[in-house]
Formats: structure tokens, C-alpha cells, sequence
């Protein structure tokens, strides 16, 4: 039998887990929003200002020749990670925002007036704005799978929302206010099956274990490295070969060309014709060292102990009067959306925080979701990875009661 998830060993290589707030010991529960980094990602980025600062790709000096391949190596780490066929298929993105706008805007050139863009309504809203900008410059239509009570898509609607005006569908991997877990490659195998290009917003679903993008059958797929235990402002875009050899660029500047004159310019192949000017080289040095830390990982003793911890966030926070569950899909990541008779979320945040835990409180970017399932101000959301604990989830249900009896 294999060693048992051993958390404890997981947490210590966390530092900013070993911590206090307001005299109590820290119990970080805003994981969907970021995730804390692990010493290697760390040392990571020290190492790189350490020794190896520089620009990359034109210099010929040795401090910019170790930047340059240490960049690039960091972009095999991503390939290698998300199993995509080609190292020239993943483009550097500042996360998952920069990557949908990036698709928006090369790929929305296509577009006329009256082609239809397909979302769900369980859309963060870096999957919904850009695509309202669009609507508003070129009349494209934006429509919505909608979804049930429960917060999970209703797939039976999908088939008929499809027609021959239909040129992407983009949807989420995994939902943020909720933690729903879309059936993406169904998704997909729909798309293709229709001849349409689909676009997954892997956000949340990389944090929580591997993904093989080929076996989910996407053109596009996004990530963000700040949720998947790397720094903020670095992430990338997946985009299958053909698509980035024939979308135009998304901006110009340095390093995205070959040839620029005044009467015209030849751009660069991809993925540099994605990347124009200097990249956060740091970052994405960090987000390689996450990732082959993310992919030594037991992630099959990872997602039972998650399990654990959603199953028992779930009964003990439902097992609260007045308070309501937002988001009970079967098929869920480890994230507890609620709200709470007469009092706002807001106060309710707070008054954890002076307790040690740290939750989101709003409408977590996913407005159209929490307004349909009734939580229009928004729902306190406790979300989990590998690194919480079962006594951290116990911590989070007396604190919450604690706050009612302070409010009531």
C-alpha cells in the first residue's frame, strides 16, 4: 500500500503557514483567490536575483544567456505539466485574465457581427467581460448553458444553444465561487464533434491535480501561476500550433518580431509573436519551480484528503442554523460558498480574521452566478488545497459559529 497523505510533512515546507494573526495561529482558507508558495518556489526567485538577473533572448552576455535558459526551460516545465504536444504552443501570459483577452482580441478578428460566443453561467468574470467588449465593438452574441439550483451546468441545454453561428465555447474547468467541477472534456468533444474551438479556463482545476490537455481535447486552455503555489502577475496560455500560426498578435513591441521598417514588419513565430516586450522572468522561473513541485506531488492522497475536508466543512457548516450552503454540485473541488441569516459576509470575514482565519468575502468576480442562486451580496467562501487540515476545518466551523453568536 502506498505511504498515507502525510500533511504535516506537506505544510512545513510552507513558511507562511507558520504564523501568527491577532495573537492566534494562522488558518489560511483564501486558496481559490491565491495560494501560498513553497520554499522551493522561494529560493527559486531569490536565486534567480541572486545570480542571474538579466533580460533575455539578445543579450550575449553570460548573465543573459542563464536568464534565457532558465525562461525557457521553465516553459518546457509547462508543457511537460499540462502534457501539451509542443513546447511552442504555450505562450507566457501575465495568468488567466491576460489569456482569455489575449483569445478575445487575436481571435475576435475573425469575428462579424451576429457570430455567437458560447460561455456558462458559472463564469468568472475574466470569462465574461472580454467577451461583452466584443459584443459592443463588432455585435457578436454572447450566450449562456445555464445553470441549475445546485450550481451545476445543465448539460441537457447545451446541444441546443449550438448553432451554425456558434465559433468558440469558453468555459471553466472548475468553478471559483462554488468549486463545481465542469465535465470539460465532454465539453470539448461536443465542441469538436461541431467543429468549434473551445477555450477552458483552468484556474482552479490545475491547483487540485494534474491536467493532460490533449486528453481534454481543447484548442485553448489558462492558467494562473499564483493559484497553482507560484508568484502573481505569471501564467500561461496553451494554444494547439494552428491557431497561433494564424491569429494575428495581441500587441507589438520587442521580441515579437523579425524584421520591423517603416513601410511594415514581419512578425516572429509563435509563441514569441505572443510576447511582446519584457516578460516577468522571475516569475516565470518560479511558476517552472512550482510546477515541478506540483508534479511531484501524491495526488491521489492529495484528492482524498480533500475530499476529507470538503465533506467535513460541508456538514459542519450546514449543521449551523441560518446558515446556507451556496453551490452543492455532487461533483465538487474542495471550496464552501455560504451565507448567513441578517448578517453580511463582510462581517463575517472580519470577524474570523481577528480570529486567525483568513476567507473571501464578495462576489468572488462571478456575479451572474451568486445573483441567480440568491447570494446577490455576495457569499463568505472558505476554500481548501493540500496543505490545510482537518483541525484548520474545525477551527473555520467554530470561529463561524462564534462570529453568529457575536452578530445575532
Amino acid at each position: 500500500m502506498p505511504a498515507a497523505f502525510d500533511v504535516t510533512a506537506l505544510r512545513a515546507q510552507f513558511p507562511a503557514l507558520h504564523q501568527s494573526i491577532h495573537g492566534q495561529p494562522l488558518v489560511y482558507l483564501d486558496n481559490a483567490a491565491t495560494t501560498q508558495k513553497p520554499q522551493c518556489v522561494i529560493d527559486a526567485v531569490r536565486d534567480f536575483y541572486l545570480h542571474d538577473n538579466a533580460n533575455i533572448h539578445r543579450g550575449v552576455h553570460s548573465l543573459s544567456a542563464r536568464a534565457t535558459e532558465r525562461y525557457e526551460a521553465a516553459r518546457e516545465s509547462i508543457r511537460r505539466s499540462l502534457n501539451a504536444a509542443n513546447l511552442d504552443e504555450i505562450v507566457f501570459v501575465r495568468g488567466v485574465t491576460e489569456a482569455i483577452n489575449l483569445v478575445a482580441a487575436s481571435f475576435g478578428q475573425t469575428l462579424k457581427a451576429g457570430d455567437e460566443i458560447l460561455i456558462s453561467a458559472l463564469e468568472h468574470h475574466a470569462n465574461i467581460v472580454p467577451w461583452h467588449l466584443l459584443r459592443e465593438r463588432q455585435g457578436i452574441v454572447l450566450k449562456v448553458i445555464p445553470a441549475t439550483a445546485k450550481g451545476e451546468l445543465d448539460l441537457a441545454a447545451l446541444p441546443g444553444l449550438i448553432t451554425p453561428r456558434t465559433r468558440l465555447i469558453a468555459v471553466n474547468q472548475v468553478s471559483n465561487a462554488l468549486g463545481t467541477i465542469n465535465p470539460v472534456q465532454e465539453i470539448c468533444a461536443l465542441a469538436r464533434a461541431h467543429g468549434i474551438p473551445s477555450l477552458i479556463d483552468g484556474a482552479q482545476g490545475l491547483p487540485h491535480g494534474p491536467v493532460d490537455v490533449q486528453a481534454i481535447g481543447c484548442d485553448f486552455y489558462a492558467f494562473s501561476g499564483h493559484k497553482v503555489f507560484a508568484p502573481s502577475g505569471v501564467g500561461a496560455l496553451y494554444a494547439r500550433r494552428p491557431w497561433l500560426d494564424t491569429l494575428p498578435p495581441y500587441q507589438g513591441g520587442g521580441d515579437m518580431i523579425e524584421v520591423v521598417r517603416f513601410d511594415g514588419v514581419r512578425y516572429a513565430p509563435p509563441p514569441a509573436k505572443f510576447e511582446a516586450g519584457t516578460p516577468n522572468i522571475e516569475g516565470a522561473i518560479g511558476l517552472a519551480a512550482a510546477l515541478d513541485w506540483h508534479a511531484q506531488q501524491d495526488w491521489t492522497g492529495i484528492a482524498r484528503h480533500e475530499a476529507e475536508l470538503l465533506a467535513a466543512a460541508t456538514a459542519g457548516l450546514a449543521g449551523l442554523p441560518g446558515v446556507r450552503l451556496i453551490g452543492t454540485a455532487p461533483h465538487k473541488a474542495a471550496v464552501v460558498s455560504f451565507v448567513m441569516d441578517g448578517i453580511h459576509p463582510h462581517d463575517i470575514g472580519t470577524l474570523l480574521d481577528a480570529q486567525g482565519i483568513a476567507v473571501r468575502t464578495g462576489q468572488h468576480c462571478a456575479m451572474p452566478i451568486l445573483e441567480q442562486l440568491g447570494a446577490s451580496s455576495g457569499t463568505v467562501r472558505a476554500s481548501f488545497t493540500c496543505y490545510n487540515t482537518l483541525q484548520e476545518v474545525e477551527s473555520l466551523v467554530r470561529a463561524v459559529r462564534r462570529a453568529q453568536q457575536m452578530l445575532s
